[in-house]
């Protein structure tokens, strides 16, 4: 069992990550570049949500944005027909609306996190999630789970079909 400021350590360090690869996101010119600080942010999130023992959560984080979305990020700037080259800019418009927008998030969330009162409580001790999570998916959410798998089948085959390169007549 690792002490609380080791945890609270590994959280800054996360959350540093997190933040860091965020702002090249934002700000790099280069689109292959922000793609992989989006790497790094996603694995950094998938990181807190591991610290804080949510492992589902880190498991997802990982499988789902760092496996899916970010492999087809990537590969849809590296197989884009019209892009000659991979040297995509990235540009950014009005910063300084949007300085002024996150300075006032900022001013907001800093009064939030500061004027509320945080009571320390004894921390339960950790069940694991994912059987949770399974007895639930099929038990009470078996529905709902049916409808949305349906749904997602249904959109694949429409992307096949739209993909399809012969001309119907």
């Amino acid at each position: 069992m690792m002490s609380e400021s080791i945890r609270l350590g590994i959280f800054l360090v996360f959350a540093a990550v997190t933040i860091a690869s965020a702002a090249v996101v934002a700000f790099a010119r280069s689109i292959v570049h922000s793609i992989f600080a989006l790497l790094f942010t996603f694995f950094g999130v998938a990181g807190i949500y591991g610290v804080l023992q949510a492992d589902f959560l880190a498991a997802s984080q990982v499988m789902i944005y760092v496996g899916g979305i970010l492999v087809l990020l990537l590969f849809g700037v590296m197989l884009t027909h019209k892009v000659a080259t991979v040297e995509m800019k990235n540009p950014s418009f009005q910063r300084g609306w949007a300085g002024m927008l996150c300075a006032v998030m900022l001013a907001v969330m800093l009064a939030v996190i500061f004027r509320t009162p945080w009571p320390v409580t004894e921390r339960p001790p950790v069940q694991p999630t994912p059987p949770a999570i399974g007895i639930h998916l099929m038990t009470d959410f078996l529905l709902p789970f049916e409808v949305v798998s349906v749904l997602l089948f249904a959109a694949l085959i429409a992307a096949a079909l739209m993909a399809r390169r012969e001309v119907r007549r």
